[in-house]
Formats: C-alpha cells, sequence, structure tokens
C-alpha cells in the first residue's frame, strides 16, 4: 500500500514533466463541502474534442542514475528518494478511479538500475493494469532512453499516448548537460513509433488494438542551453513532419538546481510563449519556419509571430476580405482559423463590412491593419503608427494573460489559439 510520504515524493517530482498541464492548487475538502484538488498526484489534460480529463501523475521512481544537470531527480540530488512497483501503481490508479479522482494515468519514472529494467516494470504496469484490471482509460507513458526497443513497443500496445522528451535542441548540449543521453537514444525510438503507427493505419488494424492510438509528444527545455528560436523551430518542423508528432512542448528553463554548467536566471514565461505562437502557425496556419525565423534568431519580443512576419511584409496588405484566398487570410494579425473559414463561407451570400467581421469575433484592432472591405480601410496610417498599436494591443494581452479577459472575443481567441 501507498503511504502518504511515498506519494508526495513520487508526485512531487513528476510535476516538471509539461506533457500534461497540472492544477497547481493545493484546496482540500472541508466538512460538507465537495472535491478536493490534490497538491500533487491530479493534473489536467486535454482530449482532441476539448475536454478536460483529469490524470494521476506520478513516477514509479525518482531514483536515478543520470546526472542531467538540470534535472532535480540527479543521481547526485540531495531529496529524498521513493520507488513504487507495478502492483502499487496499479492498485492506486484504480482506487483513485473508483473514486472518480481521475480518468487515466501519466505514468513516467527516473532511470534506476538499468534503462531495461526500468522500462520493462513500466510495461508491466500498464500491461497489467489493461489485463489483469481492465483499465479502459486513457495512458501517458514517458519512455525510457536506451531501453530495448522491444520493451518499447511492447508497451505501445497498451498505452494510448507515449513520449520520449528529447530535453534539449542539440547534440552539442546533450553532452554537455546530460551526457548518458543521445540524440540517437531519443529520435530511433520515436522514428520506430512512427513507424508502426503508419503500419497500423496502412493496414487498416482496429483502433482497439493499434499501437499509440493518440499518438507521441515531447518535451524542450527553453534557456538552459544557447540555442536560439530559429534552431528550436526547426527542430520542431521535422519532428511534426518526419515523425508525425502531436505535440511538442517547451519547457521555460528555470533554476531549481544550481550547476556552473547553467544559467544562473530563469528564461522568462515570455519566449516560451513566443514558441508556442510559432508551433501554433507551424502546424494549423501554413507557416514555415524560415518565414518566422532565421538560422540565428530568436522571434519578436515585441510582438506575436503572426505580426512580426506581416510587419516584415506590408507590401503583401491590405488585402480585401471579400476576394482573399483563404491562405492569405489565415496570414492577417487577428484572423484566425475559424475566422478565415466564416468570412470565406459568409461571403459567397453578400459582401461583407467590418460590423460583420465583429460579429464574427474576428479582433479588428489586430486585422484592420491589414484587410480592407469593400475598399474601405480603417487602420492606422504609416508602418510606425501600425508598430505602436500592435504594441499596445500586445501589451494589453500580456497584462491580462493570467487573470480575466476583457471581452468574450478575447477570451474564445486565447482558449482556441487563435492569431
Amino acid at each position: 500500500m501507498f503511504d502518504a510520504e511515498r506519494l508526495e515524493i513520487l508526485t512531487e517530482s513528476a510535476k516538471y514533466d509539461v506533457s500534461c498541464s497540472s492544477s497547481g492548487s493545493k484546496r482540500v475538502n472541508k466538512d460538507g463541502g465537495l472535491g478536493n484538488a490534490s497538491v500533487g498526484g491530479i493534473c489536467h489534460s486535454f482530449t482532441p474534442d476539448g475536454r478536460c480529463i483529469s490524470l494521476l501523475k506520478i513516477l514509479m521512481s525518482n531514483e536515478c542514475i543520470y546526472n542531467c544537470e538540470y534535472c532535480p531527480n540527479r543521481a547526485e540530488a540531495d531529496v529524498r528518494r521513493a520507488r513504487a512497483t507495478p502492483e502499487e501503481i496499479c492498485e492506486l490508479t484504480i482506487n483513485f478511479y473508483k473514486r472518480n479522482y481521475i480518468e487515466g494515468l501519466f505514468l513516467s519514472s527516473a532511470v534506476f538500475d538499468t534503462p531495461n529494467r526500468t522500462m520493462e516494470l513500466l510495461t508491466r504496469t500498464v500491461i497489467m493494469l489493461r489485463k489483469e484490471y481492465n483499465f479502459n482509460g486513457y495512458i501517458h507513458l514517458k519512455g525510457i532512453p536506451h531501453a530495448d526497443d522491444e520493451l518499447c513497443m511492447r508497451a505501445a500496445k497498451y498505452v494510448d499516448r507515449m513520449s520520449y522528451n528529447i530535453e534539449l535542441p542539440s547534440e552539442k548540449s546533450l553532452k554537455l548537460l546530460a551526457p548518458q543521453k543521445t540524440r540517437e537514444s531519443l529520435i530511433t525510438p520515436m522514428k520506430k513509433l512512427y513507424a508502426a503507427t503508419l503500419y497500423d493505419r496502412e493496414n487498416k488494424v482496429a483502433k482497439k488494438l493499434r499501437s499509440i492510438p493518440a499518438g507521441q509528444t515531447t518535451q524542450m527545455i527553453i534557456g538552459a542551453s544557447p540555442e536560439n528560436d530559429g534552431h528550436i523551430l526547426r527542430l520542431t518542423q521535422a519532428l511534426y513532419r518526419n515523425m508525425g508528432l502531436k505535440r511538442v512542448y517547451y519547457s521555460s528553463y528555470i533554476p531549481v538546481v544550481k550547476s556552473a554548467k547553467l544559467p544562473d536566471k530563469a528564461a522568462g514565461l515570455l519566449r516560451e510563449h513566443r514558441l508556442y505562437q510559432a508551433d501554433w502557425l507551424i502546424r494549423f496556419y501554413g507557416f514555415d519556419v524560415e518565414e518566422l525565423c532565421g538560422d540565428e534568431e530568436n522571434l519578436a519580443a515585441d510582438y506575436d509571430p503572426k505580426c512580426a512576419w506581416a510587419l516584415k511584409n506590408m507590401h503583401l496588405f491590405p488585402v480585401e476580405v471579400n476576394t482573399a484566398p483563404l491562405e492569405m487570410l489565415l496570414r492577417v494579425p487577428g484572423i484566425g482559423a475559424r475566422g478565415a473559414y466564416r468570412i470565406t463561407e459568409a461571403r459567397k451570400f453578400a459582401a461583407l463590412d467590418f460590423d460583420n467581421l465583429k460579429k464574427m469575433r474576428i479582433i479588428l484592432k489586430r486585422a484592420k491593419h491589414f484587410i480592407t472591405c469593400k475598399g474601405k480601410f480603417y487602420g492606422a496610417d504609416g508602418e510606425n503608427m501600425i508598430k505602436a498599436s500592435l504594441m499596445l494591443c500586445d501589451g494589453a494581452q500580456n497584462a491580462e494573460q493570467l487573470s480575466m479577459f476583457s471581452t468574450p472575443s478575447d477570451g474564445f481567441s486565447a482558449l482556441s489559439g487563435e492569431l
């Protein structure tokens, strides 16, 4: 049985993996109240259809044989250690599920004993959950670098999603900060998992028998190593296009451990935020990295990546919303994917004006500088005035980012990721 101390250690140690979103709440239930938010262990993730689900987020062990400089659980770290057995994790998962605390499991582990031994016990855990406990909830499993491919592929048959964290964007940085890991130990299993998903799809394997039906994700630490945003986004683009990843997560470096090889200051959340915005443009808006960021560049801090691109290409604007192709509408700041499709559908029946766009929840405080409606232009006069106006818009949005949104349209755009 799990005692409270071990549960606290193993869930607290799992919080640094951002491949699902933690609630971060410490609220406990009171007499006569409803619900309970755990200090650690319960996190929230989102399904493709927008549902929010609760997961038990836990490590099998935080005892690690590796000495990654950035990791709070590295071998030389002076922290409390704990380990759980497959049987204990299965019992905990089922008990939490029966109490309606969770709808699934996010299981990872530090590398204890050997990579194969760690991966073997993780695999045994998910197989036991599926076969012995008949658990059909969501399972996300973290893969172990240097473990045998057979163990990885076997686990993939029983989980919904797997992820191998790249952590650092280059081989050079891995050698410096995580010398026991190699690029090959991370990329090779990702390639094989992708090949397995392609095989299942092409051979029309039944969904319940497919490997990792929810796909793969990975994580990169931003700011612990010197790579610029251009380098990071090129790697991101390659992972999406060549290995079919569902998501790349960016974790802004925070100096939680001291090392002479690591920066003294945190990377800051703004850089992480800009990378997520650029990532969204690559995945859903048809942008290439070369359009957003040069080889040796970071993304602009003053504007979101879409605005920065538009300001560099003012010769393409303004565009007439009643005639512009969908591909061009998607590149207008303030017009998101849903807005662009609404425009193309609505203009089939009548010419649109600015009032129509406002009702469609187009963010006109941005878009007005780059569009005309029925030939009319209401944007700022001159590039410098446009830049100043956009900086004011972006500053106001950042100021509200961690609070409430001022209008329903702003809130909707933030939730949908539209730019």
